[in-house]
């Protein structure tokens, strides 16, 4: 998935995801000692089939192949929609906004798992409060530059403050590989809700399906949870 997650523009099945979460225990209880003392090696993966349980690492995926590349000085992102007052903020912008800073796990719905990220950016719920929610907004709707990517949160769960449009990852500047220069982060969740690439906010009347959950993912993706209740603790 575009989040450092499954493969390129290939569908996944429920079956083979499963299975690469048992691989994920597996690893995890042979070698968990070791995958401390790995570095984080930047991996890339084209299918499905090359995905791994992580060492320490995180694992690169697109569903487009090639996506353009922005400098942090060329990006720009809308946020529009059902808001008081739509906005085209850069990398400037944002960094005049409250930073907050997370050190948070990045858990892929496959079963490989980062500890301890570092993450900074601004809180989407002061991003949200830059532009005004209207009373009509019940979700928010991401799209990626890849021109091919969607995600979406329900307006509560977008509110959480361990939800950042990020603009650093471990003490530097996201990397393109990584989603770069500005991506989304969604702590509580699997991977591929945190959408690389972030070039537009659109709050919207409801949900709207992101790319993966129109291929059986679940819209509400909590770590550790398979129920899909929005219950999870803030």
């Amino acid at each position: 998935m575009n989040a450092d997650e499954p493969a390129e523009g290939t569908p996944v099945g429920r079956r083979v995801v499963l299975g690469m979460l048992g691989l994920g225990v597996a690893g995890a209880a042979v070698g968990g000692a070791l995958q401390q003392k790995v570095n984080r090696a930047l991996a890339p993966v084209g299918e499905i089939g090359n995905v791994l349980p992580a060492a320490g690492g995180f694992r690169y995926y697109t569903v487009t192949g090639s996506v353009k590349r922005y400098s942090a000085a060329d990006w720009r992102m809308t946020v529009d929609g059902l808001v008081n007052k739509p906005r085209t903020f850069g990398m400037a912008d944002l960094a005049r906004l409250r930073q907050t800073v997370l050190d948070k796990d990045f858990q892929c719905v496959t079963g490989w798992r980062v500890p301890d990220v570092r993450w900074v950016g601004v809180a989407l719920p002061d991003l949200l409060d830059a532009v005004g929610v209207s009373p009509a907004a019940k979700a928010v709707r991401f799209t990626s530059f890849d021109g091919t990517y969607t995600e979406s949160l329900t307006l509560e769960q977008a509110r959480r403050r361990d939800v950042l449009v990020a603009t650093q990852m471990e003490g530097g500047a996201i990397s393109h590989d990584h989603g770069g220069p500005v991506r989304l982060y969604v702590a509580p969740m699997y991977g591929y809700k945190s959408l690389k690439w972030l070039g537009g906010i659109e709050l919207t009347d409801r949900v709207r399906p992101g790319y993966w959950e129109d291929r059986g993912y679940d819209v509400d993706a909590w770590v550790g949870r398979s129920n899909g209740r929005d219950d999870a603790p803030t």
